[in-house]
C-alpha cells in the first residue's frame, strides 16, 4: 500500500460516515425489533422464532468466510468493495421492507415459513455489502491512530444510525400506523350488548402492588352493558382479544371511568362477522369484559344497587402491523440513498496485492491468527450482552413499567441512551483515549457497564417506575457501548496487520467477514435468550392473565377470574416481570465478564506492538 495513497480527504470521510449510518439504521431495526414484530405484533411463538434466528446465524457461519472470499477474488473497474456494497444494499433493504410486511393472510405455519425465509434471506444479502463495506478501513489506512480516528468516525456514524432507528421507532410506528389505518376502507366497529347477547362484566381488585386481592364484582347480562370495539375487519373474526397492550380503551362503570393510565383491563369475543359490514352486532355471541381497578375504586362500586358499563376499545393491532410496514420502507430508502453516496464519493486507494485464499486456506488463516479470533469471541460476548438488553427493553417498558404513555417513555429513554451512545464515541473515548491505553478503556467501559446493570437490576426490583431515574444506569451502560463499539471494531483492524506479518498474506476481507458474522451472532444468540425468557415467562400472557380453554379465550378469561376468586391474593405478572428483570441484566453481565476475562489473558496487541508490526510490516512490503 502506497503511504501516499492512505489519507482519506474530508469529502470520502463524509461519505463513507453517511454509508455507516444508513447500514446500522437498517441493522438496528432489524435486530431490536424483528423480535417483537413477530412474536408480539404478530404472534409467532417466541421459542419459534429463537429457533429461527439461530438457523439463520449458522447458516452465515458457512455464508459469510464465503462472501470475504468473493469480495477478495473481485476485480472490477469500479474495484473490489464498491459493487459488492451497492449491490448488497439495495437487495438488503428490499429484503427489510418484506420482511416487515408479513401478508394478513398468513397464519401459523405459513407465518413462521414467512418469518424464516424472509430473515435468513435478510441476513445474506446484509453480508453482501457490510464485509466490503468495514474491509475498506485497512485498505485505506496504515495501523496505528490513523486507523483508530477513520474507525472511531465510522463507528460513530454507525451509533447515529442506530440511535436514530432506537429513538424514533417506537413513535414513528404508532403515528405512521394510526396514519394508515385512519384512512384504511377495512376499518369496522363490533358492538356487543346485554340485550341480545350472553355477555358478562368483572371488577377485579388490585392493591399497592398491583395484584389482585380475590375480590371481584360480577356484573350479569341484566345489566346495562354496551361495548363497541373499533378494528379492521380481519381483527374481528373468530376468538378476539384485547387488553390494555394491544388497545386503547374507556371503560366507564357508573359515574367511574376507568382507561389504560389507571387500570388494566382484558376483552374477549367469539365474534363471527360479515367483513363485508361496517358495523356489526355480534348477535348470540359470548363475550367477556373484565375490568382490574385500584382497592379505593372498587370499594367505591362494590355496594353500587345497579350498574351500567359502556365501553369503547381502539384496536392498537392493525397500527403496529401497517407503522411497521411503511417505516421500513423509509428506512430501506435512506439506506439505499446513503450507500449510494459512498460508492460515488469513495474512490478506492490500491491495496497489496496478494493471493486470494480458497476457503480452506482462509479458515486455516484465521485459526493460525490467534489475535483474531480473541478479538472475534470478545465482539461476540460483548455485542451479545448489548442485543440482549435491546432485544428486552421494549417488554419491559411495555409490560413491566407499563401504562398508556409506555411508548412515550421508552421514547424518552432511548433519546438519552442514544445520545449518551453517541456522546461516548465523539467525546468519551478520544478524551480517555489521551490518558489510557485502548485496551484500559475498553476494562474501564466493561466496569462501568456491569455497573450499570446491577443498579438497574436493584432499581427495577425496587419498584423504581420513573423514566427519569432509569437514566442513571442507562448512562453508564450506554456511554460503555458507545466506547467499546469503537474498540473491538478497531481491535479486529489491527489483526490485519498482525496476520500479515504472521502468515505472509494480508486478509482484510477475510477477518472483517468474521466481524457481520459474529455481530449476526451475537444478535442470534441475544434472540434465542430473549425467546426463552418470554416462553417461560410468557410475559405477554402473563401481562393479561388469559389462557386459552379448549381453544376458547372467552372461557379462558371466565376460568382466570374463577382462579382469582379462589386463589384470593394472587400476582397477576410478578413472576413473569422477575423473570425479564433478572435476564435483560445478570446476563449481560456474565457475557461481559466473560468477555473481559478471555481479551485480557489473549490479546497482545498493545500499542507498543502495533508500532513494532507495523514497521516490520512496511519493511516486508518494501522487500518485495
Amino acid at each position: 500500500m502506497s503511504n501516499n495513497n492512505t489519507k482519506l480527504n474530508f469529502k470520502e470521510k463524509v461519505a463513507y460516515g453517511l454509508g455507516a449510518v444508513g447500514k446500522d439504521m437498517v441493522y438496528m431495526l432489524s435486530a431490536s425489533y424483528v423480535l417483537y414484530y413477530f412474536q408480539d405484533v404478530l404472534g409467532v411463538s417466541a421459542i419459534a422464532m429463537g429457533i429461527i434466528l439461530m438457523i439463520a446465524r449458522v447458516f452465515d457461519a458457512f455464508n459469510d468466510p464465503i462472501m470475504g472470499v468473493v469480495v477478495a477474488k473481485t476485480q472490477t473497474r469500479w474495484g473490489k468493495f464498491r459493487p459488492w456494497l451497492f449491490i448488497g444494499t439495495v437487495t438488503n433493504a428490499l429484503v427489510l421492507m418484506l420482511m416487515f410486511s408479513a401478508p394478513i393472510s398468513l397464519d401459523g405455519k405459513g407465518l413462521v415459513a414467512f418469518a424464516a425465509v424472509t430473515y435468513i434471506v435478510w441476513g445474506v444479502t446484509y453480508t453482501m455489502m457490510d464485509i466490503p463495506y468495514w474491509s475498506m478501513i485497512p485498505a485505506f489506512t496504515e495501523g496505528g491512530r490513523e486507523r483508530e480516528n477513520l474507525s472511531a468516525m465510522a463507528r460513530t456514524c454507525a451509533g447515529i444510525g442506530s440511535a436514530i432507528v432506537t429513538i424514533v421507532t417506537v413513535i414513528a410506528v404508532n403515528s405512521i400506523g394510526s396514519f394508515v389505518v385512519s384512512r384504511s376502507a377495512d376499518n369496522m366497529e363490533l358492538i356487543v350488548n346485554s340485550a341480545n347477547n350472553s355477555l358478562k362484566a368483572y371488577v377485579v381488585e388490585k392493591n399497592e402492588s398491583g395484584n389482585t386481592t380475590g375480590n371481584v364484582l360480577e356484573i350479569s347480562a341484566d345489566s346495562e352493558i354496551e361495548i363497541i370495539v373499533d378494528a379492521q375487519s380481519n381483527e374481528l373474526k373468530g376468538d378476539i382479544y384485547y387488553n390494555e397492550s394491544n388497545s386503547k380503551y374507556t371503560v366507564k362503570v357508573n359515574d367511574k371511568e376507568f382507561n389504560n393510565e389507571n387500570s388494566t383491563m382484558n376483552f374477549t369475543s367469539d365474534a363471527k362477522i360479515d367483513s363485508e359490514e361496517k358495523s356489526v352486532e355480534a348477535e348470540d355471541e359470548e363475550a367477556r369484559l373484565a375490568i382490574y381497578v385500584s382497592s379505593e375504586d372498587y370499594s367505591g362500586l362494590k355496594d353500587a344497587s345497579s350498574y351500567s358499563i359502556d365501553t369503547k376499545i381502539s384496536s392498537t393491532k392493525a397500527v403496529e402491523r401497517s407503522g411497521f410496514k411503511y417505516f421500513s420502507i423509509i428506512v430501506g430508502i435512506i439506506f439505499i440513498i446513503f450507500i449510494l453516496i459512498t460508492c460515488i464519493g469513495i474512490k478506492e486507494k490500491s491495496t497489496v496485492n496478494m493471493k486470494t485464499p480458497g476457503v480452506g486456506e482462509m479458515f486455516r488463516a484465521l485459526i493460525q491468527n490467534d489475535q483474531a479470533m480473541s478479538v472475534v469471541i470478545t465482539i461476540v460476548l460483548v455485542n451479545t450482552a448489548t442485543y440482549i438488553t435491546s432485544n428486552l427493553l421494549i417488554y419491559f417498558f411495555k409490560y413491566d413499567l407499563g401504562g398508556a404513555n409506555w411508548q412515550g417513555n421508552y421514547t424518552i429513554f432511548n433519546t438519552f441512551a442514544g445520545g449518551i451512545q453517541i456522546f461516548a464515541m465523539m467525546l468519551f473515548f478520544p478524551i480517555l483515549r489521551k490518558f489510557f491505553s485502548a485496551i484500559r478503556v475498553f476494562t474501564i467501559a466493561v466496569v462501568a457497564s456491569v455497573v450499570g446493570y446491577l443498579v438497574l437490576l436493584v432499581m427495577a426490583m425496587s419498584g423504581v417506575s420513573s423514566v427519569y431515574v432509569f437514566m442513571i444506569p442507562g448512562f453508564l451502560i450506554m456511554s460503555a457501548v458507545g466506547i467499546m463499539n469503537v474498540l473491538v471494531t478497531v481491535f479486529l483492524a489491527n489483526t490485519v496487520d498482525y496476520g500479515e506479518l504472521k502468515n505472509k498474506r494480508r486478509d482484510e476481507s477475510v477477518i472483517f467477514s468474521m466481524q457481520t458474522f459474529v455481530v449476526k451472532l451475537a444478535s442470534g444468540i441475544a434472540a434465542l435468550v430473549a425467546s426463552i425468557c418470554l416462553s417461560v415467562s410468557h410475559i405477554s400472557e402473563s401481562s393479561s392473565d388469559i389462557v386459552a380453554v379448549n381453544g376458547s379465550i372467552v372461557k379462558g378469561l371466565e376460568k382466570a377470574i374463577e382462579a382469582v376468586k379462589a386463589a384470593g391474593e394472587a400476582s397477576i405478572q410478578g413472576n413473569a416481570v422477575g423473570i425479564l428483570r433478572l435476564t435483560m441484566t445478570l446476563t449481560p453481565i456474565f457475557g461481559l465478564v466473560l468477555a473481559l476475562i478471555i481479551f485480557k489473558t489473549k490479546y497482545i496487541l498493545t500499542d507498543t506492538k502495533l508500532k513494532e508490526i507495523s514497521e516490520e510490516v512496511r519493511r516486508m512490503r518494501d522487500d518485495k
